[in-house]
């Protein structure tokens, strides 16, 4: 599966694993080594998230039910967590430095193809 940035058209992974069964959810990315470039885990149902046991920073796009951008957090560190959103549904975890690069913004939609 991939992930595309509809309101820019930038790719923002080419591998995205699902994690919307409560045990998926519930590990996340907690004990990985680590989150290769093009990679991501979408996470849903989802509205927050930590960063606990991780040792590297993800990127974090939160999105509502329209896969539309409500908010962000960059290079959120290990042992954090992040923001809570009240009309966030699902929650796209990435390589740190993948908002930047691919000019990602709240209110972008995207789409999950495959």
């Amino acid at each position: 599966m991939k992930v595309m940035n509809l309101s820019n058209g930038t790719e923002l992974a080419n591998q995205l694993t699902k994690a919307h069964s409560f045990f998926t959810r519930l590990r996340g990315l907690m004990f990985s080594k680590s989150l290769p470039e093009g990679h991501g885990l979408h996470i849903q149902p989802c509205r927050s998230i930590h960063t606990f046991f991780m040792n590297y920073p993800i990127d974090v796009l939160y999105l509502n039910k329209d896969l539309e951008i409500v908010g962000v957090d960059e290079k959120l560190q290990p042992s954090k967590i992040g923001q809570v959103y009240k009309n966030g549904h699902s929650v796209l975890e990435l390589p740190s430095g993948t908002i930047q690069k691919s000019g990602t913004k709240v209110g972008h939609k995207i789409q999950i193809i495959g």
